[in-house]
């Protein structure tokens, strides 16, 4: 199976519609661009969030992200209500794609049911257009869990730690009924089945450039 490789990134944005999003989507991929890429920095963009979910978010790319440099931008968009507030959102994307130009970026889905991570993910495609775009997935009572061309491996060690510090990082999502082992490593094995691992997250990438 040819690969991406993504050694030698240094610059990467990472964009959430809301807290815990993309160390669901992306948690194992940001704990390997962190241990392969020393120097490694990482702007980070959220479009909602309270202060206490805020804060929980910058703990999290802290726990996630060991070494690199990090940089945010957190909104406070109305939740469940990003389209209506579509040219805040269009702004915040493009002021991230227009102050830190990025060699990767990793953000929701086109096909995400969820209208947060939908219209950003429509926002990111026409915001930024030097660097391939990696969109994630996250489970959730809609089941619109679909195919995926782009697959990181996971050993069960790193499968394990991703959801250790997603228990650790967003306690105050520890009482929803969707959020527990099950669910997080439950996914990654069916992934991992699909490429050939053990444990692997899944993504999109809608356009890349061939290099020879």
């Amino acid at each position: 199976m040819p690969g991406l490789h993504l050694a030698g990134t240094r610059r990467v944005v990472l964009l959430g519609a809301h807290p815990d999003d993309i160390e669901i989507g992306a948690g194992g991929l940001l704990l390997g661009l962190a241990a392969a890429n020393p120097g490694l920095r990482v702007h980070y963009v959220l479009l909602t969030g309270s202060p206490d979910r805020q804060a929980e978010a910058r703990a999290a790319a802290t726990a996630f992200l060991p070494g690199a440099e990090l940089s945010f931008a957190l909104h406070d968009l109305p939740d469940g209500r990003v389209p209506a507030r579509w040219g805040d959102a269009k702004r915040i994307v493009d002021e991230a794609a227009r102050t830190f130009p990025a060699d990767l970026v990793v953000a929701p889905g086109t096909d995400d049911a969820h209208q947060d991570h939908r219209t950003l993910a429509e926002l990111v495609t026409t915001s930024f257009r030097a660097a391939p775009v990696l969109h994630y997935e996250i489970p959730k009572w809609d089941g619109d869990l679909g195919r995926r061309n782009f697959y990181l491996p996971l050993s069960a060690e790193r499968a394990r730690r991703k959801v250790e510090l997603l228990h650790s990082s967003f306690p105050s999502q520890k009482d929803r009924d969707w959020w527990d082992d099950e669910v997080f490593l439950g996914l990654a094995r069916l992934r991992g089945m699909e490429c050939r691992s053990r444990y692997a997250e899944a993504f999109r990438c809608e356009k890349a450039v061939i290099e020879l």
